[in-house]
């Protein structure tokens, strides 16, 4: 997924959102205006491992990504990468990783012929294509497992003809209640609400949130720091993303949780079947609120951000701004509310499990809350309501739909719903669909090798997921 961030993720914590573009698979989203930045809700499996896994235990010599070539986004087409394990030990785990742009390869070879007159070997022709560097990227990554506790990430990665490489150091420490991440990379990449990638010279960030749970308090708190003048990475520069220029930025949110059961099913699971996914193994029909606060403290450049409001309605939001010192802050309140529902154990070989879920999120109350009182007045005066002032009440839909095809194999789209009232013929639209194939791995209780494609982004990748629903 471009953002690979399903459904279940929720839209409050602006996740690493995975991505083929780069050879660690993940790029940072453009932070909102008021929403926390979260990197991680916890420590997630790396890229090289993922790609280990796929060679030692799923047969794969090799791992196919794609990435158009047409894009802001530093496309490279369709790719190969394949993974070498250096053996330092136990509590250290050192990867090279390779990447080979097959169709920049296959373009190379026609554009240029296969042969030439003054060579008479094949081997020499392939040689000579093959010493184009553009066609390959290479990245070094080293895991230290301190303690149980902490783990410590290098990487290292060069693409191709490209003058800078991307280099990023990452620290993750977990609390018995809480996960921390220290993270520094230069460049780092990020990716806006348009689907173009940013560099930004150096970012560095300090992420604390609390361990998700079903129901209950939670909270989170980041603080990022971004420094020098980002840069598109390809195709048409546009305006460049407020929050991205250099400045320090705290965020702190507080949010409750609550799950509520409408039916689960009491049918006793199969015999002596296990699961093809022990998280995916109950059906039900359930529904969440959430509802939280965040406060957001931002000092440089990158406070004009703060200048970007919907001055039509009136929505400002409750802020304090010192333009001398180039300091603001900025609270708002924030909702979601989300339905669930599951058929089938996943146990059959066959049509054993159909999901739905669908949520409702509400980013900011203030806007909401300007809005509905704005449009409680145009009733209550009897006028035509304004369609920008309903439309800003409106939340953000998001729906997801999984089908078992047969065995392990199941179906997925994640996509997000959009509101447009202006467009009278069909105002319901759908926002950047991804589609997917997900294979449970039985034998490891709940994981998944998954298969995904963004039509609108035009990437490809495949990934390694574990415990997630």
């Amino acid at each position: 997924m471009k953002k690979l961030r399903w459904a279940m993720d929720g839209s409050f914590w602006d996740l690493d959102m995975s991505t083929p573009a780069t050879l660690d698979g993940l790029a940072r989203p453009v932070p909102g205006d008021t929403l926390p930045l979260g990197l991680t809700r916890g420590v997630r499996l790396s890229r090289p491992k993922q790609i280990d896994f796929f060679q030692r235990f799923m047969t794969m010599p090799f791992v196919p990504s794609y990435v158009s070539n047409d894009s802001a986004r530093g496309g490279h087409g369709f790719s190969l990468q394949r993974v070498l394990t250096l053996p330092f030990g136990e509590h250290w785990f050192a990867t090279l990783l390779g990447q080979f742009n097959l169709q920049q390869f296959v373009s190379s070879v026609k554009e240029n012929g296969s042969m030439q007159p003054s060579e008479s070997s094949w081997l020499k022709t392939f040689g000579r294509h093959l010493r184009n560097k553009s066609l390959y990227a290479l990245g070094f990554c080293s895991e230290f497992l301190i303690t149980p506790n902490d783990t410590v990430l290098f990487s290292l990665e060069k693409h191709g003809d490209k003058k800078i490489p991307r280099k990023k150091a990452v620290l993750h420490h977990k609390f018995p209640h809480h996960n921390l991440t220290l993270e520094a990379a230069w460049p780092e990449l990020f990716v806006d609400q348009l689907g173009s990638y940013w560099d930004v010279p150096f970012s560095m960030a300090i992420d604390l949130a609390s361990v998700a749970s079903n129901s209950g308090a939670s909270y989170h708190v980041c603080v990022n720091h971004n420094a020098g003048s980002p840069k598109q990475c390809e195709g048409q520069q546009t305006r460049v993303p407020p929050n991205l220029l250099p400045g320090l930025c705290i965020k702190s949110a507080f949010s409750f949780k609550k799950n509520i059961d409408i039916w689960r099913s009491k049918v006793p699971k199969l015999r002596m079947v296990q699961p093809f996914d022990i998280f995916l193994s109950n059906p039900h029909i359930s529904a969440s609120g959430i509802l939280g606060t965040v406060v957001n403290a931002s000092l440089g450049d990158n406070i004009l951000r703060e200048q970007v409001e919907d001055g039509s309605l009136g929505f400002t939001g409750v802020s304090l701004r010192a333009p001398v010192v180039k300091a603001a802050i900025l609270a708002d309140v924030f909702a979601s509310a989300s339905f669930s529902a599951q058929h089938g154990n996943f146990q059959r070989l066959f049509l054993d499990l159909t999901r739905f879920y669908a949520r409702l999120d509400f980013p900011s109350g203030v806007k909401f809350i300007s809005g509905a009182s704005r449009l409680a007045q145009d009733l209550y005066n009897s006028q035509l309501p304004n369609l920008e002032t309903i439309q800003a009440i409106c939340p953000n839909a998001t729906v997801s739909l999984q089908q078992q095809i047969a065995g392990p194999f199941s179906f997925r789209v994640d996509s997000g719903v959009t509101l447009d009232l202006k467009n009278k013929e069909w105002p319901l639209s759908v926002n950047e669909p991804v589609f997917a194939i997900e294979y449970a791995l039985q034998v490891l209780g709940s994981a998944k090798a998954t298969a995904w494609y963004s039509p609108k982004q035009k990437e490809f990748m495949i990934e390694l997921r574990f415990f997630e629903t």
